[in-house]
């Protein structure tokens, strides 16, 4: 397991080998070809050293690599400050987001697709600004009203996600817990569900309920989220959320466990029609 800027960096300089490899270039020939010493060449590509936005586009340009999907998301991974994407939006937050959260906004900003189990809160992109207020309150006891105000602010706008074009395609699995659970109150949880409800019916969102009657599942180990980039799955990257930090696992071993996990668990899950009519109920108090 990894901080996220590792996982990118060790990402990046795969990627960037790979791609130098398909072109039939040696690192001498690619150093010589920017201007460069062999040794940058190496250490970018085994991740021992980060490599700037301009290095990236210089060393596609001398590949031949012309996806304009794959160039952005490989610029996107040497921007260790969490700019890139979708767009960069996060960045005047700089000085109130730990680097995790930055990287974590930055991943959700530039992947095609999020496949995500929650078992205790509704995810952060579905949320509404009442429920994200009590969620942020109750995770920093004492927190200063202007800082709430602000992490709130922030939850929203990765909201963005949703509705750029294309969309992000979000894939949540829900612990009955989820729903449950009485944040903020009984009527900002209602307005919470009727939101769920109909995020349930855009096209490019899938909700679906574990019921409690599921029994023990492979999910009671914690929540997950798994990101998919469209260019390749290469970079696929699986993040575990703790209290204070954020972990990313990159290993072929780790994202095969991890989707296997979540395949299991859609099986365990009612279907997406059931799903709505659960939450639906839920809402209304059935």
């Amino acid at each position: 397991m990894q901080h996220g800027p590792v996982v990118r960096r060790r990402k990046l300089g795969a990627e960037l080998r790979a791609q130098r490899t398909a072109a039939g270039i040696t690192s001498g020939e690619a150093a010589r070809l920017v201007g460069w010493h062999q040794s940058k060449v190496s250490r970018i590509e085994t991740g021992t050293s980060g490599a700037k936005p301009a290095d990236v586009r210089l060393l596609l340009d001398a590949y031949g690599v012309h996806d304009e999907q794959l160039r952005g998301l490989l610029e996107m991974l040497a921007r260790s400050d969490g700019a890139g994407g979708r767009n960069h939006w996060w960045h005047a937050y700089r000085g109130v987001l730990p680097p995790t959260y930055r990287d974590f906004i930055s991943l959700e900003s530039q992947a095609s697709a999020m496949r995500t189990l929650e078992t205790t809160v509704v995810p952060g992109l579905l949320q509404t600004p009442e429920y994200a207020r009590a969620v942020t309150r109750a995770a920093v006891d004492g927190m200063p009203k202007e800082r709430l105000d602000t992490l709130v602010e922030v939850r929203l706008a990765r909201q963005d996600v949703l509705r750029g074009e294309p969309p992000l395609r979000l894939s949540a699995v829900l612990d009955e817990a989820v729903l449950r659970r009485e944040v903020g109150g009984p009527g900002v949880m209602t307005r919470q569900l009727e939101k769920l409800v109909g995020a349930a019916r855009l096209p490019h969102v899938r909700l679906q309920v574990l019921p409690f009657a599921a029994g023990a599942h492979i999910g009671v180990t914690g929540p997950f989220v798994i990101f998919s980039f469209s260019s390749t799955s290469d970079l696929d990257v699986v993040v575990l959320d703790h209290l204070t930090s954020s972990l990313h696992l990159e290993r072929k071993e780790d994202l095969e466990a991890y989707t296997e996990a979540f395949n299991a668990l859609l099986i365990h899950a009612l279907s997406p029609e059931d799903s709505l009519d659960f939450i639906a109920a839920t809402a209304a108090g059935v």
